[in-house]
């Protein structure tokens, strides 16, 4: 869980049974690139509202094991969003998707195969 995800969300997927580790924990920010290796390598999906990852992703080609971009909105809105997103599409969360909510659209990008 990025830090800008906030720590509401990540209470919210904890008390909802999902093993989440935050950045905040990490000490100091250790930077996206580095956030992202990181949960490509403990097999976890990258929660973030940063628009940066994109680049490393589909630029870079740093690998990962998923990531969601959510908007900038409340904490309320964000859980609500995360939660359909956990619902309707957990097998793409699961294939490593990159899956991005704008404007109330939910795009999903599979990693090429």
């Amino acid at each position: 869980m990025d830090r800008c995800a906030g720590r509401r969300l990540a209470d919210w997927l904890r008390n909802d049974g999902h093993d989440v580790l935050e950045a905040r924990s990490l000490g100091p920010d250790p930077g996206d690139k580095a956030l992202l290796e990181l949960a490509e390598s403990t097999d976890r999906v990258l929660v973030t509202i940063d628009t940066d990852f994109g680049e490393l992703i589909y630029l870079r080609e740093v690998s990962h094991a998923g990531l969601v971009r959510l908007p900038d909105v409340s904490a309320e809105q964000r859980i609500a969003m995360l939660s359909d997103v956990i619902e309707q599409h957990r097998p793409s969360l699961e294939d490593r998707s990159v899956v991005t909510i704008r404007g109330g659209r939910i795009r999903i990008s599979r990693p090429p195969t």
